[in-house]
């Protein structure tokens, strides 16, 4: 089971704009790390840590138990790991938006955690004001990849012959696709469209198909390539 947050004043932790705080929930397996983030995440006005775990089955177990707005997910752990975990959090349709935190850099390990669900994929050498920004825009909706990690996942879209797919898409999917990569939601994307959320569910689901892609994130980077939206 998670570790609870001590709940002795982040709780009541709001940003200066006066929305609540996004809640953090970190899963490591080396307690170092877990607390060095915590450490540094409670002095930010915005962010709340909410709860820790040792490993992905515990993760899965505090996400649903906390329903954290964003959870920092290392990869490689013992018992669960990271992947297995995003897999079957994406299963359960947990909201929580997952931010890839981890010293692996190989192209092996970037591509199936995207594939898996994470909304950003960062290097635990990252700078920490970089992380919290990492999480206020994963947190957003936005897709979050440190360059090289952007590059291994184009890279192997481009040698599956990604480039020439986007000619089969209309002129409105393009608009969704634009949105996507713009990290709008499916019922922003409605409300920008003027079209229902039903929709906009089969534009989207009708893009993943023509591109040959798993899901939003891939789509977003796609998109990104190709001089689409953001």
């Amino acid at each position: 089971m998670g570790i609870p947050a001590d709940g002795s004043g982040a709780a009541s932790r709001r940003p200066a704009g006066g929305g609540p705080a996004i809640r953090v929930l970190l899963v490591d397996d080396h307690q170092v790390v877990r607390r060095g983030l915590r450490t540094f995440l409670e002095v930010q006005d915005d962010i709340e840590v909410v709860g820790e775990a040792s490993d992905g089955a515990e993760g899965i177990a505090a996400a649903e138990e906390l329903r954290p707005d964003v959870v920092l997910m290392d990869v490689k752990m013992p018992g669960m790991d990271g992947i297995e975990a995003l897999r079957t959090l994406r299963e359960l349709d947990n909201p929580a938006r997952v931010l890839v935190v981890t010293s692996f850099t190989e192209q092996r390990t970037v591509v199936p955690a995207l594939r898996a669900g994470a909304a950003g994929y960062v290097y635990k050498d990252i700078d920490p004001d970089a992380l919290a920004g990492a999480i206020r825009s994963v947190h957003a909706g936005h897709v979050l990849l440190q360059p090289e990690v952007a590059g291994a996942l184009l890279s192997q879209e481009e040698n599956n012959g990604g480039q020439g797919r986007g000619t089969s898409l209309t002129d409105r999917e393009r608009e969704v696709l634009g949105l996507i990569a713009d990290g709008r939601s499916n019922r922003e994307i409605a409300r920008a469209l003027v079209l229902s959320e039903k929709t906009v569910k089969t534009h989207v689901s009708n893009i993943l198909m023509k591109l040959d892609l798993a899901d939003r994130t891939q789509a977003a980077l796609w998109a990104v390539r190709h001089g689409i939206g953001a």
